[in-house]
């Protein structure tokens, strides 16, 4: 089996129609986990998408870890908004079915979820059919220290879902090793390796807050902004087309569940605010007492004993 084959298969699931990217984040929900049965519900797939999803498990199994992660840093990442990345009911399969910034978010943290959880397999060695990358050691390090282990290979070329996918190669990070008698550091090695997935999460984030609207060019060949004062956009940038809905109220159409029951900060002007949150609607106050762990002390040798003590918590909810 040669690398090929993976790019094969990760040209095929970074290319997301809307249906495959609703299954692979419900596969990162962990309702499902198991290769087989995710192959078995993709019933879209056909011919050769669906031979490769039976019969290379493994990538299949990085796939929907990539999806788990990308939905975990998803709702991490918009927990506090009107949109915070639910799955619940089948709104995302509609809301990705829209061009707007939240459906170009989510493509492109699913692109970096994906790369990162298959170029992390391939650095460990789960996956044989890929190497680590070595295309580094190619760079000058005048001498200071050389390249060694096995770093983090991002180089699969796609055209889709650059926003997530450069994300990832484009803040890579140096980590080295000191070798030397006595803790000295005569020697250095180092290699390439990935940021952390949260970073990544920020910075997807940050160009979401900036996502560039774009239409499609007179020839159709290319995208423009909208605005002819903005420049064009690079291949790291997310954009939309499609203006985003207000996701105040309940609406199946737009996959919206709308905020109400949401928890809310009273006394924030941000967007987890409850002005701003509920949409200027009002919220409820609710007092419930929670159990915490308090008084807490060491025993020697090696225990930590705890009381339990009750205090009360304020909630504040979307009317």
């Amino acid at each position: 089996m040669q690398v090929q084959r993976i790019l094969v298969l990760l040209y095929f699931f970074l290319l997301f129609p809307a249906n495959i990217i609703g299954l692979w984040w419900a596969v990162g929900s962990p309702l499902v986990m198991d290769p087989n049965s995710i192959c078995r519900k993709s019933r879209r797939l056909a011919g050769k998408q669906r031979e490769i999803c039976r019969k290379e498990i493994e990538i299949v199994e990085e796939v929907a870890n990539g999806a788990k992660i990308a939905l975990a840093e998803c709702q991490y990442q918009f927990r506090h908004r009107k949109w915070n990345c639910t799955t619940a009911k089948r709104s995302l399969d509609r809301v990705i079915r829209q061009d707007t910034r939240e459906s170009a978010f989510v493509y492109g943290i699913t692109a970096a979820g994906v790369v990162y959880s298959v170029t992390e397999a391939c650095n460990m060695g789960h996956l044989l059919q890929c190497t680590c990358d070595n295309h580094v050691q190619d760079i000058t390090t005048d001498g200071e220290w050389e390249w060694g282990g096995c770093g983090d290979n991002v180089e699969i070329q796609l055209h889709n879902n650059d926003a997530g996918r450069l994300t990832v190669k484009n803040h890579m990070r140096t980590e080295c090793k000191c070798h030397g008698l006595s803790g000295s550091c005569t020697l250095k090695t180092c290699w390439r390796k990935m940021p952390i997935f949260r970073h990544v999460g920020i910075i997807l984030k940050q160009k979401f807050d900036g996502a560039i609207q774009v239409q499609s060019s007179n020839d159709g060949k290319r995208l423009e902004t909208v605005l002819d004062t903005l420049k064009p956009p690079a291949k790291s940038d997310i954009v939309y087309s499609e203006k985003s809905p207000l996701f105040c109220k309940r609406n199946r159409k737009i996959g919206s569940l709308g905020t109400k029951g949401r928890e809310c900060i009273p006394d924030s002007m941000g967007v987890g605010g409850c002005d701003l949150l509920c949409c200027q609607r009002g919220y409820s106050t609710h007092k419930m007492t929670i159990r915490d762990n308090c008084k807490c002390r060491f025993i020697w040798c090696c225990d930590v004993r705890c009381e339990t003590c009750m205090r009360e918590k304020t909630i504040y909810r979307c009317l």
